[in-house]
């Protein structure tokens, strides 16, 4: 399901599958400069950590030919005119560290005397090593998490961590993908609904069904009845942000889930890329929380289903204490406690 992140070359723009029109309608989103990018981020036309960095590295590249149009070809023009646009694109949203981690590879690969076509072409091609590196690490992530997953499991998940989450496959989908694709042919799936953006009722329903892999969508005040009637055997979430301490910021609801898992016992993973994983973040109380609009809570769709004037909370993530994870799933292996130890040793420290 690659298809999701596409750049058409002849058309210099990068295009999007709107995913806020999923599972009803098919609907493309073309980013042709910053702005638009910016909007894609922001208004969840793309969401999920992988996949906001890859369509982050393409839009440093449509900033690069944007800066070059606006302010002209002369250094001393489009060099101040890009490094601002660099900046309003890594500051699009706060929370996903893979917005950052893009922007800032692809900084580091601006040379000081590069020109400005130049730069565009080796921007480019450092956006497709981004976007074809996502694909080969989910896939190696899945494979490696399949071996949590017995034939016969139910796995609950929360909010959408598939393929439109990536560039390709998934991180915790990545893993139910794996196994199935392992030939573990009798799992089942749970996707809680994820209020209030319902991703996991509208994306991972609709990409699973699309595979043929058995899911049910469950109402997320329904975890702890089924956790209780033993109908869940593992727990498998993305992330957005892992901190050193391996606390992991998901999809709000979340740590309730999380909670759920330890009481009952069933074993709680998060799956995400080694690009998630921000080592100067030292814990989850450290990780920036997107506060949204308060209209996702208020409405749904066009219907409103608030009063006029009551506020809402609208915290778009929450963190999940290491203490609660028996492991995170990544493409070079299952970390697991102390994350402190094992976060370092995957990043080849000691």
């Amino acid at each position: 399901m690659d298809w999701h992140i596409r750049f058409d070359d002849a058309q210099g723009r990068l295009e999007l599958l709107d995913q806020r029109f999923l599972p009803v309608r098919e609907d493309w989103f073309y980013c042709t400069d910053t702005a638009s990018t910016i909007y894609a981020l922001q208004t969840m036309v793309v969401r999920g950590a992988p996949a906001i960095g890859v369509t982050a590295a393409y839009g440093c590249w449509l900033a690069a030919r944007e800066a070059g149009a606006t302010a002209g070809p002369a250094e001393e023009d489009w060099r101040p005119c890009l490094d601002a646009l660099l900046t309003d694109l890594e500051n699009a949203r706060p929370t996903a560290v893979n917005l950052a981690w893009a922007v800032r590879r692809m900084r580091a690969a601006w040379g000081p005397e590069q020109g400005l076509d130049a730069l565009c072409a080796s921007w480019l091609a450092l956006a497709k090593e981004i976007h074809d590196e996502d694909k080969r690490f989910c896939r190696r992530l899945g494979a490696v998490g399949a071996a949590v997953i017995d034939d016969g499991d139910t796995v609950m998940t929360h909010c959408n961590a598939g393929a439109l989450a990536t560039a390709d496959y998934g991180t915790a989908l990545g893993v139910i993908r794996g196994a199935w694709d392992a030939g573990k042919r009798n799992i089942r799936v749970i996707a809680n609904e994820t209020r209030p953006f319902l991703q996991g009722a509208r994306l991972t329903a609709w990409e699973l069904a699309k595979d043929g892999i058995p899911v049910k969508v469950a109402c997320d005040n329904a975890c702890a009845l089924l956790m209780k009637k033993g109908l869940v055997q593992k727990v498998v979430v993305g992330a957005d942000r892992i901190a050193a301490n391996g606390d992991a910021a998901n999809k709000i609801g979340t740590l309730g889930v999380a909670i759920l898992a330890q009481h009952f016992g069933v074993p709680f993973y998060v799956a995400a890329p080694l690009s998630t994983i921000d080592p100067a973040t030292p814990d989850g109380d450290a990780i920036p929380i997107e506060d949204r609009t308060p209209r996702e809570v208020t409405h749904v769709g066009a219907t409103q289903i608030v009063p006029d004037g009551v506020e809402v909370y609208n915290m778009a993530f929450d963190p999940t204490p290491a203490a609660l994870i028996a492991g995170i799933i990544t493409e070079v292996g299952i970390l697991r406690p102390p994350y402190g130890e094992s976060i370092l040793k995957a990043f080849g420290a000691e």
